[in-house]
């Protein structure tokens, strides 16, 4: 819908984050614990209960396997995705399987948008709001290595995010002495990005750094129509066509620093730094028309966004071993971010014939989190495991517009309607115990969080103020019965709420145009989700298999509500309007169909019922849809590389109508030039399919709109690696080694 794009397309964002030549063959660090502050591990036998740990993976061989599971998650190696190699993040989403992303960048998982996203374990303001999907869309996806998609967290995790948690593992420096590696890119349309990462590795010492310039761009065009009844019979009407260019420019950095004080002590530090260019404009036709189809107004109107964003971020923290393999780890980060934009509006009346508008806004927004945790892990006598810890996030927003309207732009004047000044103070004091323990085949691991929330809101403009507080308790249950070395079977219950997001709470009616208002809803209460799901692994090496049954339950679901306010106007509004239920099977497979083609396939198969709140809203409606990732590579020769990529999302139901089908299709070929220095080509949307149906069907509202972005990019980058030995090629090739993942 228009009113939501435009919210989105006017942030620009993109988090730092540690990139180097390669991954060791190794599972990532387990969750919360941040992986820069984890002494190098021995790797554990996969050999039954005792090997198992919570939030471990095992990893057997020296291959790198591209579906690893644990008792509480999945996680998936996208360096073998040849869009990752020079594309953004969602370009690498898009083929994890259980993960949907729209044409705007917003992500879903199992049609459910309510999902919270981590780098390395941690939460950042970077991914709150209308930031999201635009970070997603910028972020290099050649620092990722790895992606756990979390749907049932155990209570360890903050319960934020009802849908699940995708977490960013970013990639580390491998061997010791010095490492680093060069990578750049070239695109059609001007498109570049370029990064060098350096890295240092000694006994005691790890120190890791990335620098990387990212310039992108995109085109939308968008039509929506609206019809809405008149008092007097018949509909009235409101037409829009709009075309809108995205031009983001950004520069990351991180710095890392890990020293061993003792064998058993390690300190670590880390800083970030971030800034992002984003620019965005085009036009827009809006026409009016009664019943009959008579035209009561057109005008044309012009729109120019202009963001400067700076992020920076430091962290510190400990970890100490205990008697008794026991651990406790400790952090302290703070991440500040300063959001200015300008945002101007031209309108040209034609239709009546009226003096033509300016408006301009000049927007400062600023962002302050802070956290706090701490997490302790002690192994008992019977093979059992204790895991305790804390957690304080405080986050302390300021969002301060100041408008300006006028017949030219030297004499625009002060405007109520686009002035306005909201404070956001949030913060979240949790603790969580789980326990883990092996009978016979079976692992059980039972966890309970409580959570205490205080959030203040003050809508200064209005003379609001809203005082939230509530204390509540998130039971977590999970199981694994290990059949065979071949085959396992999982369980898992989990409680989680999605908080609505700072912005949402701004009950201001905010001009966007003159027939479009948004608001927020200060009264908003968290999404409630009861979710369940049984597993089914088989791995018999090249073959891997994961089935998964799952039902989710919502209430009190957030939605973007559109409200007729007469004359053509409209308002959309958050509110608490979705109650749904999703039932579904899912269906994970990769290995080999030669010795040199390999593939990875997913599909999901799901039931969605969307409850009816009201006149305003669609009827209670159920639906049957499904989607699926696929992903073939063809190794030609020992140097050569192909692979085709091909997705397809189903249709999705929202509180007013339904989202169409999306699909797309990517090829990429790489060739290894010498051991460390490899070329890799790609083509995105090669069909140029992605793009996106609305309709809403309602007794108040019907409304079409069609969104068509300009996905279809030509890229052609390299990677070049020095130090610490021969490097891991950047292979894209399934490639399964060992047995079953405990």
């Amino acid at each position: 819908m228009r009113t939501s794009l435009i919210s989105v397309a006017v942030a620009a964002i993109l988090p730092s984050l540690a990139a180097a030549q390669e991954v060791a063959p190794q599972a990532p660090a387990p969750l919360p614990a941040q992986p820069s502050a984890t002494p190098p591990a021995k790797p554990k036998p996969a050999d039954g209960a005792a090997g198992r740990t919570v939030g471990e993976v095992v990893v057997t061989g020296e291959a790198a396997v591209p579906v690893q599971t644990s008792i509480d998650r999945k996680s998936y190696d996208v360096t073998k995705d040849l869009q990752a190699q020079s594309g953004a993040i969602t370009d690498a989403l898009r083929n994890v399987p259980s993960v949907q992303v729209d044409v705007q960048g917003n992500v879903s998982l199992r049609g459910d948008g309510n999902v919270t996203i981590l780098i390395d374990g941690k939460p950042s303001s970077l991914f709150q709001g209308d930031n999201k999907a635009q970070a997603l869309q910028s972020l290099p996806a050649d620092s990722i290595a790895r992606v756990e998609v979390i749907t049932n967290p155990s209570a360890e995790f903050q319960s934020d995010g009802s849908a699940g948690i995708i977490n960013l593992i970013t990639k580390h420096s491998k061997g010791l002495g010095f490492t680093g590696s060069v990578r750049g890119t070239v695109g059609d349309e001007l498109r570049a990005n370029t990064g060098v990462s350096l890295g240092y590795n000694s006994d005691k010492l790890t120190v890791s750094s990335d620098l990387s310039v990212r310039r992108d761009k995109q085109k939308l065009n968008q039509a929506d129509d609206r019809l809405t009844p008149d008092p007097a019979g018949g509909f009235d009407g409101v037409d829009q066509e709009q075309v809108q260019h995205f031009l983001a420019e950004s520069v990351n950095a991180r710095l890392g620093v890990d020293y061993d004080l003792t064998p058993k002590t390690r300190v670590g530090f880390e800083t970030h730094g971030n800034f992002t260019d984003f620019l965005l404009n085009g036009p827009s036709r809006i026409g009016e028309f009664g019943p009959g189809g008579a035209p009561a107004a057109r005008f044309e109107r012009d729109l120019d966004i202009h963001q400067k964003r700076a992020l920076g971020g430091v962290s510190v923290n400990l970890r100490q071993k205990l008697a008794g393999e026991g651990d406790f780890a400790t952090s302290l980060s703070l991440e500040e971010i300063n959001d200015a934009r300008t945002r101007s509006g031209h309108t040209l009346d034609q239709v009546p014939s009226a003096p033509e508008e300016f408006d301009r806004q000049a927007i400062n927004n600023h962002q302050h989190h802070i956290e706090l945790k701490g997490d302790w892990t002690q192994p008992l006598a019977d093979m059992s495991k204790l895991k305790a810890g804390f957690d304080v996030d405080h986050v302390d927003n300021s969002y301060r517009n100041r408008g300006f309207a006028g017949g030219a732009l030297d004499t625009e004047a002060p405007d109520p309607t686009l002035t306005n000044l909201f404070e956001f103070r949030q913060t979240v004091a949790a603790a969580y115990v789980t326990y883990e323990r092996p009978v016979g085949p079976v692992t059980l691991l039972a966890g309970l969080r409580v959570e205490d929330m205080q959030i203040h809101l003050d809508q200064a403009t209005l003379g609001q103020e809203n005082q939230i507080d509530y204390l509540r308790a998130y039971p977590t249950l999970h199981l694994s019965w290990k059949l065979a070395d071949t085959q396992q079977f999982t369980a898992s219950y989990s409680h989680r709420i999605q908080r609505p997001d700072p912005g949402a709470f701004n009950s201001f009616r905010l001009e966007l145009d003159p027939l479009n208002f948004q608001s927020g809803n200060a009264h908003l209460k968290p999404q409630q989700t009861q979710s369940f799901e049984l597993g089914y692994e088989y791995r018999q090496s090249p073959l891997v298999l994961v089935t998964t049954l799952y039902y989710r339950e919502n209430r009190d679901g957030f939605a973007q509500v559109l409200h007729d306010l007469g004359g053509g106007v409209f308002l959309n509004e958050r509110d608490n309007a979705a109650q749904s239920r999703f039932a579904g099977v899912e269906e994970v497979a990769s290995g080999k169909i030669t010795s040199k083609i390999s593939y990875n396939l997913s599909v999901n198969l799901r039931w969605n019922q969307l409850d009816s709140l009201g006149p305003m809203f669609a009827p209670r409606r159920s639906l049957v849809s499904g989607e699926g990732h696929g992903s073939i590579s063809w190794q030609a020769t020992p140097n050569d590389l192909v692979q085709f990529n091909g997705f397809v999302q189903g249709k999705e139901l929202t509180p007013q109508g339904a989202q169409s089908p999306l699909l797309g299709f990517d090829l990429g070929y790489r060739r290894k030039l010498t051991d460390k220095l490899f070329l890799v080509v790609t083509a995105q949307d090669v069909f140029h399919s992605f793009y996106s149906f609305y309709r809403a069907d309602t007794p108040v509202l019907i409304e079409r709109t069609k969104a068509d972005f300009d996905t279809r990019q030509f890229r052609v980058g390299f990677s070049w690696s020095f130090g610490g030995g021969k490097p891991k090629e950047p292979a894209f090739e399934f490639q399964n080694g060992g047995g079953p993942t405990p």
